[in-house]
């Protein structure tokens, strides 16, 4: 399996160290006496980010898919063209310097939107006091990737006012975490932790599939996957590919299919993933079954996350991979032209 060696060894900047943490600076995140808003008349909430701080945006649009906002989630450099002045727009800058995501709080200000900002400082923190923006300074905790869990129970704490989130689910979701942290810490290196088993299965090119309502925990886990193991990574809806998906199984073919699951499936849902199991055992492909836990929507895209944020972790140390360096997204960084906040 996994020795405490080889993690200490290959994972220079020790960021298992952080995700051992991750439960605990969940709930130091929400606690925390953050600054709540209130704004009236909100129809229409977007949220912005790129890499991590997009994952939490995506994450939020999952939780409120079955509440009454019209929910965007913007990664680039363009607002949706029905914003006003009653939308909020969350722009999510980890480093505080994201360029795609500066340019669209640039627009946002112009355009007169509501607008809550948050980094761990940098150029939005200084565009922020400039412009009298609302603004939240939040601690990095290693890498933007890793900071995922701090920013988004702050943000649920941030937002509590008019999100429908009640306290009972942010302590279901933090029990999960813990529940979680048993058995994919670093103090498990066994043959129990479910991380590292799906660490030593995955050999060749994931291919998550995922049901409605699960797609920001397979996105997460394609990002965590290419940036810590340095792996190619597909992701498609179930029901999608059963439309044209499924007919590049006709060819053989080493890659390995993820069924990401919830017993809350939509029962047409169930029906699919039942019938693509049928059809992967009659052609002999190997295929691993990843299920959520039940409650909450919360609840189940927290464990996921540090499920696979783990398991990419692990996976980068066992093929002798160093997980914290991104020279290729430096690199496109490094090219981009500098102009101040496009617009």
């Amino acid at each position: 399996m996994l020795e405490i060696n080889s993690l200490k060894k290959y994972d220079v900047q020790k960021m298992y160290k952080i995700y051992d943490k991750w439960p605990q600076i969940a709930e130091d995140s929400y606690n925390f006496q953050h600054k709540e808003i209130e704004f009236e008349k909100i129809d229409h909430i977007v949220f912005v980010g790129m890499g991590g701080s997009g994952a939490i945006g995506d994450m939020f649009s999952a939780i409120l898919s079955k509440t009454n906002f019209h929910v965007s989630v913007v990664k680039g450099y363009v607002l949706p063209n029905n914003i006003n002045s009653n939308s909020l727009v969350i722009t999510t800058s980890i480093s505080g310097n994201t360029s795609e995501t500066l340019t669209v709080l640039n627009l946002a200000n112009i355009k007169k939107c509501k607008i809550i900002a948050i980094s761990s400082g940098g150029k939005m923190e200084k565009y922020c006091m400039n412009h009298s923006i609302d603004f939240w300074k939040m601690p990095l905790y290693h890498s933007p990737r890793a900071s995922f869990i701090g920013f988004s129970f702050s943000l649920l704490k941030i937002l509590k006012k008019i999100i429908p989130i009640s306290e009972k689910q942010v302590n279901e979701s933090l029990n999960e975490l813990k529940k979680m942290q048993k058995n994919i810490s670093s103090s498990n290196l066994t043959n129990s932790n479910l991380a590292l088993e799906l660490a030593n299965w995955i050999k060749e090119i994931p291919l998550i599939y995922y049901p409605w309502g699960l797609n920001a925990a397979a996105n997460r886990f394609k990002s965590s996957l290419q940036e810590n193991s340095k792996l190619h990574v597909i992701v498609e809806d179930v029901i999608e590919a059963g439309h044209n998906g499924i007919v590049a199984w006709e060819k053989i073919s080493s890659i390995q299919p993820i069924l990401l699951q919830g017993d809350e499936d939509n029962i047409k849902t169930k029906e699919r993933w039942k019938i693509m199991k049928e059809y992967f055992e009659k052609n002999n492909i190997e295929y691993k079954e990843i299920f959520s836990v039940n409650g909450g929507i919360l609840s189940k895209l927290i464990q996921l996350i540090y499920l696979f944020d783990f398991t990419s972790i692990y996976k980068a140390v066992l093929t002798k991979t160093d997980p914290s360096p991104i020279e290729s997204i430096n690199f496109i960084k490094q090219k981009l032209s500098n102009d101040e906040f496009h617009s």
